[in-house]
């Protein structure tokens, strides 16, 4: 089981992405995704997405708001992966270059315009609502095969 985060950063209509295109072995090589990383011990969601955005971008994101949970059974083909996924607008900070790939503020219009996981597609348009959501996403081979989802309060 792997424990991550996944951040959002919002900006004047715009959504900081990352282009994974640095690490050919990247099992999300040549997609587009938000920022974050896997949990270290003792780590709770909220310290780990403030690390992962400052360590990825180098901007210091303030009072993340977390928006849901996924859930990713076998995604790799041998671990489930647990995401929180949280929004963030309020930040500060220059932002650096990135060891993981190409960083770049894309216009929430043409989010999905770039080559994502089929599964952000569908979970991406849930971040401006304001009910809270949890869902799983079930992958084989990397291609996408279903999902379901509940939303919170019901």
């Amino acid at each position: 089981m792997k424990l991550a985060t996944l951040c959002y950063v919002k900006r004047g209509g715009k959504t900081l992405m990352m282009h994974r295109v640095k690490k050919p072995n990247d099992v999300h090589f040549g997609k587009w995704n938000g920022l974050g990383g896997k949990m270290n011990p003792g780590e709770t969601p909220e310290e780990c997405v403030v690390r992962e955005v400052q360590e990825e971008s180098g901007l210091r994101i303030r009072r993340p708001e977390l928006r849901g949970f996924l859930t990713f059974p076998g995604f790799d083909g041998e671990d489930d992966w647990y995401v929180f996924v949280f929004v963030a607008r309020s930040f500060s900070g220059r932002m650096g270059p990135c060891a993981e790939g190409k960083l770049e503020w894309i216009a929430d219009r043409q989010l999905t315009e770039r080559p994502l996981w089929e599964g952000d597609r569908i979970f991406m348009k849930w971040l401006t609502r304001r009910p809270f959501f949890s869902a799983k996403f079930i992958y084989r081979n990397f291609k996408f095969k279903s999902h379901q989802v509940v939303f919170y309060p019901r």
